[in-house]
């Protein structure tokens, strides 16, 4: 799979993106901090929650300077306020290449629609810059909020895969013809 740089300051009505930053980590431990929020992340559930977010803002950054995409802050257009992240990520399933979209929304925006509209964000950005033909999901089976963001924006369930020590259920959508 070729690897694209994509710009920050994608924009919907509410949202634009930036790229993250080690100023953002303070603000993304309290993500971790949430034993709600990281329910599907079991990566991070023997890491200190400050060790959690360098972490992981680190592997965002490390994906950018090697053009392989990347979660992106998400900004609140009227407060300014980080409210999530979303974005692209290059990831093998089962031995294939695929582009997937990821998101995570802070809890107190929860139930807002912003991880849909940001998924879809990127999503479209994907097909009408042709990166790929299908962008893929990859989702916990008991993630019901992150299965209904994948459907509301078309994504369709296909199997479920081993990946790394899980087993995840695939949700694809196909570019418009």
């Amino acid at each position: 799979m070729t690897t694209y740089y994509y710009p920050e300051g994608l924009e919907t009505d509410r949202l634009i993106t930036r790229y993250l930053t080690e100023a953002d980590v303070l603000l993304w431990t309290e993500f971790f901090k949430d034993p709600e929020a990281i329910e599907f992340f079991p990566v991070y559930k023997n890491m200190t929650h400050e060790a959690s977010a360098i972490e992981w803002i680190g592997r965002q950054t490390t994906r950018y300077v090697n053009q392989q995409y990347g979660m992106q802050a998400l900004i609140e257009k009227k407060t300014g306020s980080l409210i999530g992240q979303c974005g692209l990520l290059a990831k093998e399933i089962d031995g294939i290449p695929e582009l997937e979209v990821g998101y995570s929304i802070l809890k107190k925006y929860w139930g807002r629609g912003y991880a849909a509209e940001a998924a879809r964000l990127f999503i479209d950005y994907a097909f009408q810059n042709n990166l790929v033909e299908s962008v893929i999901s990859t989702i916990s089976p008991g993630n019901m909020k992150s299965i209904r963001v994948a459907e509301k924006n078309g994504l369709v369930f296909e199997k479920i895969s081993p990946w790394q020590d899980m087993q995840l259920c695939v949700y694809r959508v196909w570019k418009p013809l």
